[in-house]
């Protein structure tokens, strides 16, 4: 008898149990069964093309002495938003040493109780370390003597012709295919200044057979390469982080964007373009250009050439023109490692009635308007702040130290640490602290705190992995950090607590009055009006965030706030309303500065009358 049990682990103070997986195992084994989360070790579970879609768990028996019937069915939650063709999603299997295997699940839906969403099932020989990737699809095929046509799934315009006799006994051939996003062409054209004659690319496809079998006779080869980077091609390959149905209305990434404004150079069409194969070999030290392989193209959009002997990885490249081999390697580990990369930013959101609480998030630069809408509509809805964009890897760690006038804290309680947050382009982790002032008299000549968060990449080898503890950050920060975060926290309002007979209440009808006036003027602009006056004043920029930041939802509040402020600050002899109105017709409100003047001489009251009937 078998029974499915859920497992739920805490993964701090301030939020609720998550649920860690379901594991299916008779009764007197699941008692004995102890799985935690331990995202803390993401960073050395994914590997290259790898994206972590759940959490990283760990599953232990407490006693040691206890035998386990293997197999036990172990299903572990996931959420994956970007699919398509060429990825697989895989249940990775690691040991204490981080050695790892892969398992297909042999089931991706189902609800598990309350619980609505998709697990992972597979059936498992062994206790370890456990979590949900989305991986290349990875297709294994066994070419025999007669050979074999070898047309992988993922995409049926490439194709391996084996002929007879090319293996001497059965081989087992293992195919990858990674597609090329065509504007991460073009942004690399605009940073490498000897890839200009780069029109477009083949995909990359990795190949693996054993060594000890060469080939007898080539092996052709037939793959898609568009013949030109057209425009409307920019953004609309098949990426291998978009499903299908989400490309069409994708958001094209920051690095395109910035290749409109940069200078390339166009090539035009002539006789000189051709096609280049360029493979790889470990044994070879890495890329190199294949000078004596003919690339031919056999129709638009498809191109073939014969190999002779196994190359591990390779790529076609359409050339405008002859390019030095060296010039080609380059572009192609470039090309490489900025697959393996995306461009993000880091956002700071204040909770909109408690400033002193934030939410601090790594986002992918094409998805920052959607994350900033979802914070919206959560109560993160305050000041906003983003650090520049810069590249990170899937699994790499950055450091957070906030250095200032302001510190944070995780709990409420221990101030002055630094945290971590691991990028996962589908994970989207995020840190909820607490922010305060570290020197209540500090800043004394500006209306709020002031700090900054430096954000810093923290190298594999600096982190110690440890199962019982997080992780272990080397100190030593000699790198530059990546970006930083400017922050801002507005000032106490200081109480001063007097006798009730010493109380000062103003009882001037001509300040309630005034008052009145600007609280209606606030009403009456509109926020296009109120940018506008807020200029011609003049206000000074932080001022006027200081007070978004305390009504961040009420423009009438912020802008009868802001005219108050802008009130006081002037000499008691200068003429205000004068002034005022002068303003007002300067931003092209005369009916407001004429209705302004009929008011203040004929002490009409919009709200007040009642109070100001008292005064008089």
């Amino acid at each position: 008898m078998h029974l499915d049990t859920r497992y739920l682990d805490v993964l701090s103070d301030d939020t609720g149990p998550q649920v860690c997986g379901y594991i299916t195992a008779p009764p007197h084994v699941l008692q004995h069964l102890e799985c935690r989360i331990i995202n803390s070790m993401s960073s050395f579970i994914v590997s290259e093309y790898e994206e972590l879609v759940s959490n990283v768990i760990t599953v232990e028996c407490s006693n040691m002495e206890k035998r386990i019937p293997f197999p036990i069915c172990i299903a572990i939650p996931f959420t994956a938003r970007y699919r398509g063709n060429y990825r697989d999603i895989m249940v990775k299997v690691s040991d204490i040493n981080l050695q790892s295997s892969y398992l297909t699940p042999s089931s991706l839906e189902g609800m598990r109780g309350s619980y609505k969403g998709t697990c992972a099932e597979v059936k498992v020989y062994k206790l370890g370390i456990f979590s949900v990737v989305s991986c290349l699809k990875k297709e294994s095929f066994t070419v025999t003597k007669k050979g074999l046509a070898l047309k992988p799934s993922m995409d049926s315009r490439i194709s391996l012709n084996y002929p007879p006799g090319v293996f001497s006994s059965p081989v087992l051939v293992q195919l990858k295919v990674l597609p090329v996003d065509p504007s991460l062409v073009a942004y690399l054209k605009t940073q490498l200044d000897t890839s200009y004659s780069v029109l477009s690319t083949s995909p990359l496809v990795h190949v693996q057979h054993p060594s000890t079998h060469p080939f007898q006779k080539p092996v052709t080869v037939f793959l898609p390469c568009s013949p030109h980077l057209d425009k409307k091609n920019l953004g609309s390959e098949i990426d291998h982080k978009r499903t299908a149905s989400v490309t069409a209305n994708r958001i094209v990434p920051l690095y395109l964007n910035r290749t409109k404004s940069a200078s390339i150079r166009k090539p035009r069409n002539n006789a000189c373009e051709s096609l280049k194969l360029l493979g790889f070999r470990s044994r070879d030290s890495g890329w190199f250009g294949l000078d004596d392989v003919l690339v031919r193209t056999t129709q638009s959009g498809l191109i073939s050439f014969e190999l002779c002997a196994h190359l591990e990885r390779f790529i076609v490249l359409h050339l405008s023109s002859i390019v030095d081999n060296s010039h080609l390697v380059s572009f192609v580990k470039s090309l490489e490692e900025a697959m393996l990369s995306t461009t993000a930013c880091v956002v700071l959101y204040h909770q909109k009635d408690s400033p002193h609480r934030v939410v601090i998030l790594v986002v992918p630069s094409k998805d920052l308007n959607q994350v900033l809408r979802n914070l919206r509509l959560e109560a993160f809805s305050g000041l906003l702040e983003s650090s520049r964009h810069f590249q990170v890897k899937e699994g790499e760690q950055l450091l957070l130290k906030f250095t200032g006038n302001i510190f944070a804290s995780s709990n409420g309680k221990d101030y002055g640490k630094d945290y971590k947050i691991i990028f996962h382009l589908q994970r989207k982790p995020r840190l909820e602290l607490q922010i305060k002032e570290v020197d209540e008299f500090g800043n004394y000549s500006c209306p709020h705190y002031k700090g900054t968060i430096v954000v810093y990449k923290v190298p594999k080898e600096k982190i110690a992995h440890n199962l019982d503890q997080s992780l272990i950050l080397n100190e030593n920060h000699d790198q530059f950090p990546v970006c930083k975060l400017p922050l801002r926290l507005p000032k106490h309002e200081k109480l001063i607590h007097r006798p009730q007979s010493t109380k000062r209440i103003s009882a001037d009808p001509r300040e309630a009055l005034w008052d009145n006036l600007l609280y209606w003027l606030a009403e009456e602009l509109s926020e296009e009006n109120a940018t506008c006056l807020y200029s011609s004043l003049p206000l000074r920029r932080s001022t006027i965030q200081l007070i978004k930041l305390k009504n961040p939802d009420d423009l009438t509040e912020q802008i009868h706030e802001l005219l108050c402020f802008w009130k006081k600050s002037l000499p008691n002899s200068m003429d205000k309303l004068c002034l005022l109105a002068r303003h007002l017709r300067k931003i092209g409100r005369s009916d407001l500065s004429e209705e302004l003047k009929f008011k203040w001489e004929n002490k009409v009251f919009t709200e007040r009358q009642q109070w100001f009937d008292k005064a008089e």
